[in-house]
């Protein structure tokens, strides 16, 4: 399975970026990119299940369940994937819902001279085909200048 990997140099300190990445009330504006209205239910410490939802066509909560698998401050957040939240149901065991078990998605924060590069690496658990490749090429690029925009500001 291919890995796949995004970047982008911010100019601000690494808590700085932490705290807008993964702060609560603006980690909707970034991933806004991804879908309209998402957010997160949880938190990011260590051990902790947290949802990441938005709306979906009919207007129910839908998303994604993951488990924080590591969390050190300022340096590193990764998550795997569990499960997924479906007409506002969480569902970690049918079939549908495991497919992507075991996917991780890992932050890396690194100091730059002053300035902060944010690694984002996802690992599927199957390949991709190219067309979603693109997709989420496309996705991240744009949802990171909206985060490099928003710390910047």
């Amino acid at each position: 399975m291919e890995k796949l990997h995004f970047s982008i140099v911010i100019d601000a300190p690494r808590e700085k970026v932490w705290e807008v990445m993964l702060g609560e009330e603006t980690y909707p504006m970034w991933t806004d990119v991804f879908m309209p209205g998402s957010h997160f239910k949880g938190d990011w410490s260590e051990g902790s299940k947290i949802l990441f939802l938005a709306p979906d066509e009919s207007g129910k909560m839908s998303g994604t369940v993951f488990r924080v698998r590591e969390n050190k401050p300022y340096e590193l957040v990764s998550i795997e994937n569990i499960g997924m939240v479906k007409d506002e149901k969480e569902d970690i065991t049918s079939k549908e819902a495991t497919v992507y078990a075991g996917a991780l998605e890992n932050y890396t924060f690194k100091e730059i001279n002053g300035a902060t590069e944010v690694l984002v690496e996802q690992s599927p658990v199957m390949d991709i085909p190219d067309d979603y490749k693109d997709m989420y090429q496309d996705m991240w690029h744009k949802a990171l200048q909206k985060l490099k925009e928003l710390v910047e500001k």
